[in-house]
């Protein structure tokens, strides 16, 4: 889900990524694991954070969701880094599916 960020004269380009995740554990994960990494551009700044989901209950208020919010320049400063992002996060999803027991838990609950 994208949502607008509040206005920034400076960076007048933003955007909003929630990326829902099926546990808090993984939503910590990936925040670290993308965190490391240092915009590249002077151009652009991007914060990440763990939110609860709206589903959540009131008892029960997990941060399942990486919120990544980018400020930009230009649309194109914008485009240029979330296309990066989704590179990035697209791997460490990956890895998540790969490796990781609690990914597995919930495929086999599925089935």
């Amino acid at each position: 889900m994208a949502t607008p960020l509040e206005l920034d004269p400076e960076f007048p380009c933003s955007l909003t990524i929630d990326l829902p995740l099926p546990t808090a554990r993984l939503a910590s994960a990936a925040l670290q694991a993308l965190r490391v990494d240092n915009e590249l551009s002077p151009l652009v700044r991007r914060s990440f954070s763990t939110v609860a989901s709206n589903s959540n209950t009131p008892a029960s208020p997990e941060e399942t969701v990486l919120r990544t919010e980018y400020k930009a320049t230009t649309n194109r400063m914008l485009r240029v880094a979330v296309n990066g992002f989704m590179e990035s996060i697209s791997v460490v999803l990956g890895i998540m599916e790969e490796l990781d027991v609690d990914v597995l838990d919930v495929e086999a609950e599925k089935k």
